[in-house]
């Protein structure tokens, strides 16, 4: 039996969508991995990524969403964007045998995360904040560009059958 969809309120709906991209960059990865493609690569579309995509979307998110309400669960939500802000800054400096460790660590971080933000906090504060404040905050991420709507990167690795080169 296949899962209902969850329903989104139509005010974060823009962050769900971005979640999208983010689990599409952890398939991406995945499959680099499986098709041994040099870390190099992996590392300068995760930079990227990071670049365009989830920074802007952290930054959203923390600036805008979760600023009425910093409990527990919000607080779990900050700590796992340090965490991967973490592993980002980790593929610059590691030595090039531990680079695939820390690009499997780091899509098995943001896969996780995407999928409590969707499953657990965002049905949270759908329930805790009131309509006002989530028609607020809608207000002001429908404001913002959605530059994390689009994933251009050129090399396209994951396609590839030998990507090693």
């Amino acid at each position: 039996m296949k899962p209902k969809p969850i329903r989104r309120s139509e005010s974060i709906m823009k962050l769900s969508r971005e979640h999208h991209f983010s689990l599409l960059f952890c398939w991406k990865i995945r499959e680099g991995l499986k098709k041994r493609t040099a870390p190099k690569r992996m590392v300068q579309y995760a930079q990227y990524f990071w670049s365009n995509h989830i920074q802007p979307h952290f930054l959203e998110e923390e600036e805008i969403l979760f600023a009425p309400l910093q409990d527990e669960m919000v607080l779990k939500a900050m700590e796992e964007h340090a965490a991967i802000r973490e592993g980002i800054e980790a593929l610059t400096v590691l030595p090039p045998e531990n680079i695939t460790d820390e690009l499997t660590k780091l899509a098995d971080q943001l896969d996780k995360h995407v999928r409590y933000e969707e499953r657990q906090l965002f049905p949270h504060l759908e329930n805790v904040l009131s309509d006002a404040q989530l028609e607020s905050i809608g207000a002001q991420l429908n404001a913002l560009p959605s530059a994390a709507l689009k994933d251009d990167y050129q090399d396209e690795f994951w396609r590839e059958k030998n990507a090693s080169l």
